[in-house]
């Protein structure tokens, strides 16, 4: 083959392998030896000749070709032996186990999971939030035909939590066309469903989303970063986030190999400008406070099984105190505001009981185990499905709040195509314990009925926000939901409407207008405000 054809291919080969595969020119990675493995072995092949001899075709080799069969066998010896050697978790589980850092042991968990608000409870899944973004999507014809929505992610803008998905190109020629990129982003409420915007400016000027996963040559963003200094740094979870204003950027996470060529770590954020390209990067302390999180979902999957399953070494093989993850994570936000990834664990081999509970900071990674048996979210779910199971409802993932000092999943239940029609509360330490509603208030009602008829009742002093009310009752009239009676009454002094069941007091049913009562109730902005206690004092008992 004439050699100016042999320089052309390498060239091209080359060419797409730095362009379009991007390997990561680091040890520890392994997109590049295997990228000089494949040039080898094509420079090889290029250059091998034949010849024929008494009507026999054999290959001519020239003494390069040893030179190459070295190179070969000590690149596979790179991409095979050396990583055993060096990363293999028969030899480094304790390297492995160690990835998470220090596993705090938290008393409560309730401590560390917002109280439910029902006005901020999060009724939008991801599979909703992407179907009332294609909703309000369509009803551009013209956007909807020249874009596509990306991947929503949840996150917190000031205080109130959003799903947000930027607009991306459907097609090179759609790119070739609008070049400048697509046009902004929408932004659906995570809790309420008819908070749905297509955000297209900002500050009068229009938003114009350049630097996407759908672009192309150096408008694509992993290309971008790629050439321009990151080269050598691996990069991983590209994450559409705006900032406190709506300014839009993809965060993305810097790692490093912890392990050889395993045990990949988080060690900071790499922040793009989604509309000018500007980059700036953070180590892990100093990243602002507009990121919601820095460890991709994937490494402390993998970093919290590992410290579940080396928890006595590799050679386990009874799974002596082995603990695994149960549905994945679910990304949940403290009282405090704080993002967690939250997730059960579970004894190996066991499927609806959780062992315990475990909170990482999205963040930092400080990481709190809290030894308390329960229900996983696989358990939960079907236990809500059981309880409509005459309607074929789908239970979305359950997120973690506290009700009264109870840890509750609370979850919407969807049709099949995809619509809310009820909502569902769990307790997680007992998934028989559901409550379910048209609203979340009913639903919150139906919950409480249910565990105060249960062995144990809720404490009317376990909320940390408790208003205590002595008052007269103005107005009181009863109604009978789920075959269970609850009282609507009225009181002097406020506007309020307020909702007992009987299984809360005996002395509901029998309380007139003009009874002087004692409640007490979790400070909340709804009109119909549940009490956690009664006591009619004109009975002269009391009931909680």
């Amino acid at each position: 083959m004439k050699r100016s054809v042999i320089i052309i291919t390498v060239l091209f080969y080359i060419f797409c392998v730095v362009y379009l595969g991007m390997p990561v020119l680091q040890y520890g990675f392994v997109g590049l030896p295997f990228a000089l493995l494949g040039l080898v072995l094509l420079v090889a092949l290029l250059t091998l000749q034949t010849e024929t001899r008494n009507k026999k075709t054999t290959f001519k080799f020239f003494p390069a070709h040893r030179i190459l069969g070295l190179i070969i066998l000590i690149l596979l010896t790179y991409v095979t032996i050396v990583p055993f050697i060096t990363s293999s978790p028969m030899l480094y589980a304790k390297d492995y186990r160690q990835l998470i850092g220090e596993v705090k042991d938290g008393k409560e968990i309730s401590d560390h999971i917002a109280p439910l608000a029902i006005n901020k409870v999060r009724v939008v899944d991801e599979r909703l939030a992407y179907l009332l973004g294609e909703k309000i999507l369509g009803s551009d014809p013209a956007l909807g035909s020249k874009t596509e929505l990306g991947h929503f992610t949840i996150q917190k803008v000031g205080d109130e939590l959003y799903w947000v998905a930027p607009l991306l190109h459907s097609g090179f020629f759609k790119w070739i066309n609008n070049s400048e990129g697509t046009d902004g982003y929408v932004l659906v409420s995570a809790t309420n469903e008819r908070n749905v915007k297509l955000v297209q400016s900002l500050n009068g000027k229009p938003l114009k989303i350049k630097y996407q996963s759908e672009a192309f040559f150096m408008s694509q963003m992993e290309r971008y970063l790629y050439f321009n200094g990151y080269a050598t740094a691996g990069l991983d979870d590209y994450t559409f986030e705006i900032d406190d204003e709506g300014k839009p950027y993809w965060v993305v996470t810097k790692y490093e190999k912890r392990v050889g060529f395993g045990g990949n770590d988080a060690v900071g954020v790499v922040t793009l400008d989604a509309q000018t390209g500007e980059i700036a990067e953070y180590p892990v302390d100093k990243t602002p406070a507009w990121v919601d999180r820095i460890q991709p979902q994937e490494f402390i999957e993998e970093q919290l099984n590992d410290w579940g399953e080396y928890v006595h070494g590799y050679w386990n093989f009874a799974n002596e105190n082995k603990l695994q993850i149960t549905e994945g994570l679910t990304l949940v936000y403290g009282e405090n505001g704080t993002p967690y990834w939250y997730t059960g664990l579970t004894s190996v081999g066991k499927d609806e009981s959780a062992v315990g509970f475990v909170l990482v900071d999205t963040r930092t990674k400080e990481t709190t185990y809290y030894h308390q048996s329960g229900a996983t979210e696989y358990a939960a779910q079907r236990s809500a499905e059981g309880k409509v199971q005459e309607k074929g409802y789908n239970a979305s993932l359950p997120v973690p709040y506290t009700i009264n000092g109870i840890p509750t999943y609370v979850m919407t239940l969807k049709d099949g195509g995809g619509l809310v029609k009820m909502y569902a509360m769990v307790a997680i330490n007992d998934y028989t314990i559901v409550g379910v509603g048209n609203t979340m208030g009913e639903t919150m009602m139906a919950y409480k009925n249910v565990f105060n008829m249960s062995d144990s009742r809720i404490n009317p002093q376990s909320a940390s926000d408790r208003n205590q009310l002595n008052t007269v009752v103005e107005r009181i009239q009863s109604d009978i939901k789920n075959g269970n009676s609850f009282y609507y009454f009225t009181v002097n002094g406020s506007t309020k409407i307020f909702v007992g069941s009987s299984v809360l007091s005996n002395e509901l049913p029998v309380t007139r207008v003009g009874d002087s009562i004692s409640i007490s109730f979790d400070t909340d902005a709804e009109e119909v405000i549940n009490v956690s206690s009664f006591d009619n004092l004109n009975m002269g008992s009391k009931k909680k």
